[in-house]
């Protein structure tokens, strides 16, 4: 990673021969992460300067924004240059960021083979293993030797995404074996592929969410995961690389949905204006949710200005509840999300988290006694036990939706992240301010202290 001085000292070298000369001993990323920092008129001549097969590799580590600036900025020459030898997959992330006409213009440009192959990827549902796969995969027939295979692998297949494994198809491009590179280096030349290929396949069919391909191949620690259409035939396989970033783009979104941020992912540095593009939807949303929070406590208004250290203690209740209840709720989504847990598990994860809500809710229970009975005046005090047993069934409700929300999401079949943070708080707000004001006013008539 580049810090800011040697970014700098780059920048400023007064020969762009000497920059040219720097950025070309760094490493693809080193260099797209330079690029990526400098302002757009830079950002472009230093882009322009180097080396057409770097230019090539700096370009898939740019974030789409940037690409389609340079697109915007370079001569079409260059363009259809980098784009004809791009990654289908790359290629066919960098086509969903542009403009419909320019996309047209490159699709018509790009030769048969690469121009297929995008269209392929383009054709399948946003989120699906279809749409991250890779087409770029060794492919090999079961009566083939090893010897055959592996002169196939080094004369035609070099510049395949990954070579680590290699599919074994029938005539009708099924999929019916798989082949490791290390079992291919360590046979006999004359072995026949059938014989030492394995028939325990792992597969992802096309239309599979890619968080389940993240996790079925984290699950069996593989470099790469065949993918199949309708009728098991191969048509491309998703790499180790692709899985990382489908794991940083899940984690950045239900990170982001819990925290109640729309808009896709937003940059720490994103300009203002875009950040409040993305923000303020959400943020009005939830004020209409507090609003229905609030309304919940108009009724008791006679009733606080009876009793005015309610004002001191609701704040106090509703933020530890809204905690717990985001305790619990982003402990389930983790689970969920990771494959961990599933919605079977939900007695059982809902039995676990009682259990330990109940040593929570006597603790804070208590704790909410002894401060009501500090901040209360004398005659008030009584009001020091209703604020514990409330704090302390608030905790087991908090708890309890906490688990059963997005577990009932994930069996619908819906994104349980989107059970946000600032919606559960809400819920658990208004529930709790009803309970506690409703048991204050019965307490008030018992006690005959109501005008």
């Amino acid at each position: 990673m580049l810090t800011q001085d040697v970014r700098n000292t780059l920048f400023d070298v007064a020969d762009l021969n000497q920059l040219k000369s720097a950025l070309s001993r760094l490493p693809a990323v080193d260099v797209g992460e330079f690029i990526s920092d400098l302002s757009p008129e830079r950002r472009a001549i230093a882009f322009r300067i180097l080396k057409k097969d770097q230019a090539i590799s700096v370009f898939e580590y740019l974030p789409p924004d940037i690409q389609e600036e340079l697109i915007g900025s370079l001569h079409d020459t260059q363009v259809f240059q980098i784009v004809e030898a791009m990654r289908p997959d790359d290629r066919a992330e960098l086509f969903d960021e542009l403009p419909a006409g320019v996309v047209k213009r490159l699709l018509q440009r790009l030769s048969p083979t690469e121009r297929q192959a995008t269209a392929l990827i383009l054709g399948y549902a946003e989120g699906t293993a279809g749409r991250v796969m890779t087409t770029e995969f060794v492919q090999l027939r079961g009566g083939l030797t090893v010897g055959e295979a592996l002169n196939k692998i080094r004369l035609t297949d070099q510049d395949k995404e990954t070579i680590y494994y290699a599919y074994v198809t029938d005539d009708n491009h099924k999929l019916v074996r798989v082949v490791s590179l290390r079992q291919l280096l360590f046979s006999l030349p004359d072995a026949l592929i059938r014989d030492i290929a394995s028939d325990r396949l792992i597969k992802a069919r096309t239309e599979m969410p890619q968080e389940e391909v993240a996790q079925l191949m984290k699950r069996y620690d593989l470099l790469a995961l065949p993918v199949v259409d309708r009728e098991d035939r191969l048509v491309g396989i998703v790499t180790i690389d692709d899985v990382v970033d489908i794991l940083e783009e899940e984690a950045t979104e239900d990170i982001q949905k819990l925290a109640g941020v729309s808009g896709g992912d937003e940059a720490a540095l994103s300009p203002p204006w875009t950040t409040i593009r993305k923000r303020l939807p959400w943020l009005v949303g939830v004020m209409g949710l507090y609003i229905g929070a609030a309304s919940a406590i108009a009724p008791f208004q006679k009733v606080i200005s009876l009793v005015p250290v309610l004002a001191v203690i609701m704040p106090i209740f509703s933020n530890t509840g809204g905690t717990v209840g985001i305790q619990a709720l982003t402990v389930t989504i983790r689970g969920l999300g990771i494959g961990e847990v599933t919605p079977k598990d939900t007695l059982k994860i809902l039995r676990k988290e009682i259990l330990a809500g109940f040593g929570t809710a006597l603790s804070l229970g208590l704790t909410m006694i002894g401060l009501s009975l500090i901040w209360a005046p004398p005659q008030e005090r009584w009001v020091a036990l209703v604020a514990g047993l409330v704090m302390a069934m608030n905790v087991f409700v908090a708890v309890t939706l906490g688990t059963l929300l997005p577990m009932a999401m994930k069996r619908l079949k819906l994104d349980p992240a989107l059970i946000s943070g600032p919606l559960l708080t809400t819920m658990l707000d208004a529930v709790g301010f009803i309970i506690f004001l409703s048991l204050i006013s019965v307490s008030l008539n018992v006690l005959h202290l109501s005008p």
